[in-house]
């Protein structure tokens, strides 16, 4: 029988690799503090469109808290309290990603 080959290891871009942490900072107590604070600073209400965030996700008017600038995994940039809006889930979804695809954001 032949011998079993480890995996190839999977080689990562920069910007995969900086998405990927930046995920994992979304699922930490000081993201969950931060978005709070930026939540409640903007008195849910969104930034873009003046809609009130009372929504549960995913209603259209749920509260998500953008960074304004992309991060692009660049640390300094997520977690600046001044980078951050408070936008209504339907804005973020539709018109920030149409933005970001097009490179105007």
């Amino acid at each position: 029988m032949p011998p079993r080959l480890a995996p190839l290891p999977i080689e990562v871009s920069g910007r995969e690799d900086a998405a990927r942490r930046s995920k994992d900072w979304l699922n930490t107590a000081r993201w969950q503090r931060l978005r709070i604070k930026v939540l409640q600073r903007d008195q849910y209400t969104c930034q873009q469109t003046g809609v009130l965030l009372i929504g549960k996700h995913p209603a259209p008017n749920s509260p998500v808290v953008d960074h304004i600038e992309p991060h692009r995994g660049d640390p300094d940039l997520f977690w600046d309290e001044e980078n951050l809006q408070s936008v209504a889930k339907i804005w973020h979804d539709s018109v920030k990603q149409s933005m970001e695809k097009r490179g105007l954001a």
